[in-house]
Formats: structure tokens, C-alpha cells, sequence
């Protein structure tokens, strides 16, 4: 929020909302869009995980979006549900993880090599996500050999002992691994952008109070006028 210059007289109700132009909530729609895909193409339909995901993506959204529009009335409601999205996403990466750990698929660290490529394409889109999935599926293709039945290793350290026994359709159990980790360098990136969301919010109504303060304030400035 833009602080009123000393010649401008402090507004009771400031400026708010904007959330579209908000870089978490950005990120974290597209973490849902990503969420409702993943969901529908690797989970089963009718398992208890598909809702809790969904719901946990969307309350991301949500509640970013409902804690900017508040933010003009109560700074202390802006900070509630701001921690709520992200709790809410906190959860969500969990989910990934655990998809990737009880299946044996590998969790990549922030400096792999196709993870450090898809943050170079600072995608915006569930296409452009897309489309980095199956530059990197023809990255693995081209460089696999195959050991035995169950197991492809990538050279270049892409994948690593991915079992394929148990999925019908190894290419999309492969198209899986790299979903779940692009989703989870995703979130890492909306929870830091979050994190500091909540400090300058935090910040703020400590310097500034809330709504409470500001109508007090204008209240006196209007007493004070001749």
C-alpha cells in the first residue's frame, strides 16, 4: 500500500485488491491449474487425496485474493487469510511430496539440471508447463538405456531408478515425475513470495495500525480543518 504524501490528506478507506497484478497469487493460480490437471491425469478420481489437493490449490487462490480486497478495512483479516493461502499451499507441497515418495519417484533438488531449466522459462501457463515437460521427455528418451524391465536410468541424472512395472503407461508415469516436481518448484517459489508478503503486511499494521487507527486519524484531521 502507497503511503499518502504529507499534501495529501490520509483516505479512510485506501487503495486495495489488485491481487491479479500480485506475483504469489500469480504463481499460485497456476499451481491449481496445474493441481486440477495433475490430479485428473495421475490420481485416482475417486480417492479422498484428488479433493484435499484441489481444495488446498484453491484456497491458495482464494485466499490471496480475499485478503487483498479486506486489506481496506482490516489489515488484520489481510494477514489472516494471506497465512491461511499459505498454509493452504504448505499442505499441497506435502501432497506432492508424498506422491512422489510412496510411488519410489525421485524428489529433485533445487539444482537439477531440468529444474534449473524450467525456472529459466519462468512459465505462466499450464501449455508453457506443458511444453517444458516434453522438451525434458525427449531430453530422457534420447539419453535412456534401458538396465532391465523395471528400471530406466536416465544418464545425465534426469531420472533415477523410475520403476515402471506398476504403471500401464510408463510414458505417463514418466510425464508424472516431472509434473510433481515442476509443481513442487512452483510452490517453493509462491511460499518465499508469501513469506514476504506476510512480513510487509506485518510490517505495515505495526507502523500503521489498521482500521481502527486510520479512523481515528482521519477523524482528527477533520476536526482540525478550519
Amino acid at each position: 500500500m502507497t503511503k499518502p504524501s504529507r499534501s495529501e490528506p490520509e483516505s479512510l478507506i485506501p487503495k486495495h485488491g489488485g491481487y491479479r497484478k500480485l506475483k504469489s497469487f500469480q504463481v499460485a493460480q497456476l499451481v491449481y491449474d496445474l493441481t486440477v490437471r495433475f490430479c485428473d491425469r495421475y490420481l485416482d478420481r475417486r480417492s479422498r487425496t484428488v479433493d484435499q489437493m484441489v481444495q488446498a490449490a484453491r484456497s491458495g487462490v482464494q485466499n490471496i485474493a480475499e485478503g487483498s480486497m479486506a486489506s481496506g478495512t482490516s489489515k488484520k483479516t489481510e494477514l489472516k487469510l494471506t497465512n491461511v493461502a499459505r498454509a493452504s499451499l504448505e499442505e499441497l507441497l506435502l501432497d506432492y511430496e508424498d506422491f512422489l515418495r510412496q510411488r519410489g519417484l525421485p524428489q529433485w533438488p533445487p539444482d537439477h539440471p531440468a529444474l534449473t531449466r524450467f525456472k529459466a522459462r519462468r512459465c505462466s501457463t499450464l501449455e508453457e508447463v506443458r511444453a517444458w515437460v516434453e522438451a525434458e521427455k525427449g531430453k530422457a528418451h534420447g539419453q535412456t538405456r534401458t538396465d532391465t524391465d523395471e528400471h530406466d536410468t536416465d544418464a545425465s541424472g534426469i531420472l533415477q531408478s523410475v520403476p515402471v512395472r506398476d504403471s500401464p503407461c510408463p510414458s505417463a508415469y514418466l510425464s508424472s515425475v516431472f509434473v510433481a516436481n515442476a509443481a513442487l518448484s512452483l510452490l517453493n517459489l509462491c511460499r518465499f513470495l508469501l513469506d514476504r508478503q506476510l512480513a510487509a503486511q506485518a510490517d505495515a499494521f505495526e507502523h500503521e495500525g489498521g482500521f481502527t487507527e486510520r479512523l481515528y486519524r482521519v477523524r482528527t484531521a477533520k476536526r482540525k480543518k478550519p
